[in-house]
């Protein structure tokens, strides 16, 4: 398998584009200096729903996972949907066909998976690390089966950890993962959802590191905080992003900004609302709308 993942080093991918262009078969929206595979969702920006960000409503027992696809067209108007592992309620082979039919019934493209309490990617010891590429297979699986286009990966590391060490582990687990994913088609990314994921300098050694087409990540469009610099984190990622995950901030001003951010860096592709409750989320598509002018 290690073939396959050279076949997929960013070095082969530029000297092939550059062959495509000059046939005139790139896609015109593609930039060049993306990091990671074009993909059909990657060739225009759009806008999806975060299945957290109504998180509560399913708690609560309003809706379940195979209402998703109708909650996003119809009470959003929205032509995406990212789904939540733990929000599966049976991901049998029935229960995905149904999850294709009601996309397909209302319209709505499932762009990825986001995978929690499988494991995390930088685990301290092989045997955790080889736990956490057999953990997420099965979601590899359960996206192609869909037509995600990728799932995303927790990578925070214990605490106190050496980060050269981290490094270390995290490529050898996402080396591994990445053997089930180039075949499938499907992309892993991950979210700064805390420990070394929250460290932009971390990544951009860790994604250089796998330096995979396959490999990305999926910024968090958290708020800034006094220890979370976000546009920072935003511009290291873009490079490498496989999509966003959009959250409104505190002015309209920053929020513009980062939309702005993305689109002049060559960044197209899906931006997931997670802003959590359906006020926020109509002005997350508002604000899409407006800054992105679609």
């Amino acid at each position: 398998m290690k073939n396959i993942q050279k076949h997929y080093s960013r070095r082969s991918f530029i000297q092939k584009t550059v062959l495509l262009g000059a046939a005139g078969m790139l896609a015109p929206a593609m930039d060049l200096q993306s990091k990671v595979m074009p993909t059909m969702h990657m060739t225009h920006d759009d806008i999806s729903l975060a299945q957290w960000a109504l998180v509560q409503e399913i708690r609560e027992g309003k809706w379940e996972t195979l209402d998703f696809a109708r909650i996003a067209r119809e009470d959003f108007g929205l032509n995406g949907i990212e789904f939540v592992n733990t929000l599966f309620e049976v991901p049998t082979v029935n229960y995905l066909n149904q999850l294709k039919k009601n996309a397909d019934d209302h319209g709505v493209t499932m762009v990825l998976i986001m995978v929690d309490a499988e494991g995390d990617g930088c685990e301290p010891t092989p045997e955790l690390r080889k736990q956490f590429v057999i953990n997420h297979r099965k979601w590899i699986d359960i996206a192609a089966n869909l037509g995600c286009k990728a799932i995303r990966t927790n990578c925070r590391g214990p605490q106190n950890l050496d980060k050269k060490e981290a490094l270390k582990w995290a490529a050898e687990s996402y080396n591994m993962l990445l053997e089930h994913a180039i075949p499938a088609g499907i992309q892993v990314c991950i979210e700064n959802h805390g420990g070394v994921s929250n460290d932009p300098d971390w990544m951009v050694a860790l994604l250089e590191k796998v330096n995979n087409l396959y490999f990305g990540s999926y910024p968090d469009w958290r708020r800034p905080s006094g220890d979370f610099d976000n546009v920072e984190y935003l511009e290291k990622m873009l490079p490498w992003a496989v999509g966003m995950s959009y959250r409104n901030q505190p002015t309209e001003q920053l929020t513009a900004k980062m939309i702005k951010m993305c689109h002049n860096k060559g960044y197209r592709g899906w931006y997931g609302i997670e802003s959590s409750g359906r006020e926020a989320i109509r002005q997350g598509k508002e604000l899409l709308e407006k800054y992105l002018e679609i």
